[in-house]
């Protein structure tokens, strides 16, 4: 990119900055039901610290929560009890000052389609009272690259670019907290990994970026700190690399010099599969395995191994195991 999205916090004295962008203390919201129908809990006590800096992934399935996280953090919906900070301030004691200090960019593409981006930047920047002197509209354009689209009309723009446009529109204000929700839903694979691309970029230059998402390797492939949200409470919280220990499994897949119809009883103790004639399955734990462990029994069975390879558990097993427990069904707009 020609130029990079800054904010406050890549420039300001470190010694004078939070240590969390967003700190969320017991953060409960329920919705009343119409008919009699009994309230319906979205958050059931969230508690969060995000530190500052951090690319940090909120995921969870639909009706987990995390819409209402994100729309109480933004000032769209009223919490029912408990706290939130953003950049060190109050959302409840000083709303206008901590809504300034976030930019979000919803999954929906919300633009008006008879206006161009610089107008669009520009009414945004207004809104939030940037002095026209101090707006940032073209340095913004030229980030998300479409500076040569300035004077198009918003309906004439791919959904590539309206979606860059989105995050530009967000940034106006120079907020150190952006929330993306869902920022790749629905786009083809080139465009991810052009979005991917200006997530980084905007953390980089000092923005705390906060990611919802339904695509789990894109959580895996971008995100240093991951919050796993499932039925209004957080079920796993981690640095990504431990929470990817803790799965602690890996499958070896070897291929063997001749077929097999069965499984040899000399591996009757490996949780071993026949996955084809010659192809075997075997999964173990690494902190409790060796491989050398796992391939000793083949040798000794008289098996000759013509390759091998080993497949790494990753983020979905996880997420898999920590949102499959049953729970109360919950109705999709609470989520």
């Amino acid at each position: 990119m020609p130029d990079s999205l800054s904010a406050p916090a890549a420039s300001a004295d470190a010694a004078s900055l939070p240590v969390n962008a967003i700190e969320v203390s017991d953060l409960r919201k329920t919705y009343k039901a119409a008919g009699g129908a009994p309230p319906k809990e979205a958050l059931k006590g969230i508690s969060l610290n995000i530190p500052r800096g951090s690319l940090y992934g909120l995921l969870g399935p639909n009706g987990a929560g995390k819409s209402t996280f994100i729309n109480i953090l933004a000032g769209l919906v009223n919490k029912s009890s408990g706290t939130a900070k953003i950049w060190g301030i109050d959302i409840e004691r000083h709303s206008r000052s901590a809504r300034a200090a976030i930019g979000v960019v919803p999954q929906e593409l919300n633009l008006d389609p008879f206006f161009t981006p610089r107008e669009l930047l520009d009414l945004q920047a207004g809104l939030y009272g940037v002095p026209k002197a101090e707006r940032q509209t073209e340095r913004l354009l030229e980030a998300v690259g479409l500076k040569d689209k300035a004077n198009a009309y918003a309906r004439t723009l791919s959904g590539g670019m309206r979606r860059r446009l989105m995050v530009a529109k967000a940034m106006v204000h120079a907020p150190p907290v952006l929330v993306l929700d869902e920022p790749t839903a629905g786009v083809d694979v080139e465009l991810r990994q052009s979005l991917w691309a200006h997530v980084r970029e905007l953390n980089k230059a000092g923005t705390t970026v906060v990611l919802t998402t339904h695509y789990l390797e894109e959580a895996q492939e971008l995100c240093d700190t991951i919050a796993i949200v499932n039925h209004g409470t957080v079920v796993a919280c981690d640095a990504k690399d431990n929470l990817l220990k803790r799965l602690d499994r890996k499958e070896l897949v070897v291929t063997l010099d001749r077929d097999l119809e069965t499984i040899p009883s000399a591996l009757s103790r490996l949780d071993a599969e026949l996955r084809s004639p010659r192809h075997l399955v075997i999964r173990y734990q690494p902190s409790r395995t060796k491989v050398g462990d796992v391939l000793g029994p083949l040798t000794g069975a008289g098996l000759g191994i013509i390759d091998l390879s080993t497949v790494e558990s990753d983020l979905e097993d996880l997420f898999l195991q920590l949102t499959r427990a049953p729970q109360p069904a919950r109705d999709d707009e609470y989520r």
